[in-house]
């Protein structure tokens, strides 16, 4: 008995050691996970401290806006779910009142203007030193209308563009703008995002304003904030290989129909943002995460930090030293050429965004396609894929095949429940 007890009792033994092992190996990995999201999520999401620094402004009579009050006295705008991914530029969901909105604040000055930055200078966001005391209401004017020239060139009633600043900044509707009005409108006026909203609130596919105090300003909210594709955790996409992700992220989108309607929007805000009554603006980070949609399945732009100007980005671009053409890009792909006889960076953006935008699209649209028009919506795609800046009658060429996408894709589901 005693010759069988003994290998029983080391087998047992081995086996207890090796699920200790393995159960100590599991707690290590899951608390150091744990650690990692929790140190990530404590570095993206500072609401709070978003809140305080604005607060103090607002209390100490610095700054004023529609939604101070609500934030800071009232408290009853409220931080919800955080949406952040860069830890200076801070995005949430937000609940004010019986309203929900996306509450967006800016937290950090970037040192310098280069191609992975804004092209926003923070320290006067920061410090809310402009305009000084003194300053009347005609000065300010004067300068917000000197911004808006060195932003936007000599293009469309720039005059007619400050007087709807002026508006917006009056915060409490009394008919005049305070200094702490004009203080959060001119930091806000150094956000491309928010000047491009502004520009474009009439139109359908651009959140609404709700309010802002501050640099933080809140816009109505959006249903569904990315074009398609289920958010997983961290540790799980590191191991799944890109092209099965960008295949797995098509299997969650909303049906054809519903899809083509979406494409049309983004189509739609193409169009709004070429060569309109204030200049061409230029889409430098065109990504499926910068857009949403409502529960119309009507496109809505969630992230327009990376759509500027096209005159301001040539002025960033212009003569900047370059070795090759990799040293030429701003965001992710507004591209220029590098001259090599200067090795300096043109001005001139390669890839129009309708070529972008139809990049993009490509793969959504074409999956689930019917097939009676399969074939003619790849051939209009690939060509507006092709389209390049500097090719003869390229406004031609663009005009025709916007027209001829949104044509075929509207006559296909125009009779259908879904659009």
């Amino acid at each position: 008995m005693q010759s069988w007890e003994r290998p029983l009792k080391v087998r047992f033994s081995y086996m207890r050691m090796k699920y200790l092992f393995i159960s100590w190996l599991v707690v290590f990995i899951g608390s150091w996970v744990m650690y990692v999201q929790y140190s990530t999520y404590t570095e993206l999401c500072r609401g709070h401290d978003c809140r305080k620094i604005i607060c103090d402004k607002y209390k100490t009579g610095v700054i004023d806006g529609s939604a101070c009050s609500s934030l800071c006295a009232k408290e009853t705008l409220y931080f919800g779910k955080c949406l952040s991914t860069k830890p200076n530029n801070q995005m949430y969901l937000g609940i004010w009142g019986n309203l929900q909105g996306v509450i967006k604040c800016q937290m950090e000055k970037d040192t310098q203007l280069d191609f992975g930055t804004d092209p926003e200078p923070r320290k006067e966001i920061i410090l809310f030193d402009k305009p000084t005391r003194g300053t009347t209401v005609e000065k300010f004017k004067e300068m917000v209308y000197g911004l808006f020239k060195a932003k936007l060139g000599d293009q469309g009633n720039l005059s007619e563009l400050v007087n709807l600043i002026l508006s917006f900044a009056d915060g409490n509707k009394d008919g005049r703008v305070s200094l702490p009005e004009a203080k959060s409108a001119w930091a806000l006026l150094q956000l491309d995002e928010f000047l491009l909203m502004v520009i474009l609130q009439d139109k359908e596919h651009t959140p609404k304003l709700m309010g802002f105090c501050g640099d933080l300003y809140v816009t109505e909210r959006v249903e569904y904030t990315s074009l398609y594709g289920i958010s997983l955790p961290w540790i799980i996409e590191l191991l799944i290989p890109s092209g099965f992700r960008r295949s797995m992220d098509q299997w969650f989108t909303p049906s054809w129909p519903r899809k083509a309607k979406i494409a049309i929007g983004l189509l739609e805000f193409v169009e709004d943002i070429f060569h309109g009554p204030y200049g061409n603006f230029l889409m430098c980070d065109t990504s499926a995460k910068n857009l949403g949609y409502n529960d119309k399945y009507d496109l809505k732009m969630i992230d327009m930090k990376k759509i500027v100007p096209e005159s301001n980005l040539k002025e960033i671009i212009k003569d900047r030293p370059c070795e090759s053409d990799l040293d030429c890009v701003y965001g992710t792909d507004c591209r220029t050429l590098c001259d090599q006889s200067k090795m300096r960076c043109t001005t001139e953006v390669i890839q129009p965004n309708l070529a972008k935008a139809c990049q993009l699209l490509k793969d959504y649209l074409l999956r689930g396609a019917p097939s009676d028009i399969h074939e003619e919506l790849e051939k209009q795609l690939y060509l507006c894929i092709a389209l390049k800046v500097t090719a003869n009658q390229m406004e031609m060429e663009h005009s025709l095949i916007l027209n001829n996408l949104k044509t075929l894709l509207w006559k296909k589901i125009s009779h259908t429940n879904d659009s």
